[in-house]
């Protein structure tokens, strides 16, 4: 694998600029209030927009940009998968879980707030997200609509995010073999991953063989990035992961790592990213942007 560096100054650009964005969208769908029910969401805003490095909505404004999506559209439908994403990891790190006391470098919500804030919040992003993807502001086709919805649905629950968290506590407990562990970061990490590239080619009202390359390069890439964030758990720095070094191995989990080694693991995320890049080719140069992250995917250092 290359030695670690940052993204080139063009993908840098376009991914400030779209988390830029997002973090607008995300202000403007949860104003404070002057209600009682402001702390509920003070601690959706504090999950939301404490930093992140947006890859989900990066994926999905980029690949809405092949089928020429309007961005205020595909802004909102990354608002609403990124709510999902925040709200498993403020679920992630609460006591019952991953009891974690930092994300992002940060307090988690729990230890900002309290436990029964920090469910309630998570329960208020997860179900937001689908009254976002539901409203005519996402996109007059109704039937686009529950798609995406339909769609988000089975990537965040019993056969996608959540069933993979599932697996993930169980790994802790009993020793994966790499089959398993893939099977489990595929769910846990790949069906947000591969919602986010195929929401744009719903958007879009793409072919079946766009929706699928798209798939495809997700799945790939979202298992690269799995393995890139086990490498980084045993290697990262603290200070730019903003996580505790080797959080996963003292809670005992199977990740690549402990089940590969750390060379294999470098060597398994390279063929994942190349393979990814590969599935691009329908896309000809207009797909450069989603190429290039691939590439950071594999060389990032947080």
């Amino acid at each position: 694998m290359p030695s670690p560096r940052e993204a080139s100054p063009e993908l840098q650009t376009a991914m400030a600029e779209i988390a830029s964005g997002i973090n607008t969208t995300i202000g403007t769908l949860l104003p404070e209030t002057s209600e009682p029910e402001n702390r509920l969401i003070e601690a959706m805003r504090y999950a939301t927009l404490g930093g992140g490095k947006r890859i989900r909505p990066f994926l999905v404004c980029e690949s809405a940009k092949l089928f020429g999506v309007d961005h205020l559209r595909a802004k909102r439908v990354a608002a609403a998968l990124e709510f999902v994403h925040c709200y498993s990891l403020v679920h992630d790190d609460l006591p019952a879980m991953d009891n974690a006391d930092l994300r992002r470098g940060m307090p988690s919500v729990h230890k900002k707030y309290d436990d029964a804030t920090a469910i309630l919040a998570g329960d208020a992003l997860l179900t937001y997200a689908f009254e976002i993807l539901a409203e005519p502001e996402t996109h007059e086709d109704p039937h686009v609509r529950c798609e995406l919805t339909s769609l988000l649905a089975k990537s965040s629950g019993l056969n996608g995010m959540v069933g993979g968290q599932m697996l993930d506590l169980i790994g802790e407990k009993s020793k994966f073999d790499v089959g398993q562990i893939s099977r489990l970061q595929r769910m846990k990490t790949g069906m947000l991953m591969s919602f986010a590239c195929e929401a744009g080619a719903i958007l879009g009202k793409a072919s079946e063989q766009q929706r699928k390359a798209l798939r495809n390069y997700a799945f790939d890439l979202g298992l690269a990035f799995q393995v890139t964030d086990d490498i980084l758990d045993v290697e990262g720095d603290p200070a730019e992961t903003g996580k505790e070094q080797g959080k996963d191995t003292k809670a005992g989990k199977s990740t690549f790592v402990t089940t590969m080694g750390s060379e294999q693991a470098k060597m398994r995320a390279e063929m994942l990213v190349h393979q990814a890049i590969r599935h691009l080719h329908v896309f000809d140069s207009r797909a450069s942007t989603l190429k290039a992250f691939a590439m950071y995917v594999l060389e990032r250092r947080k």
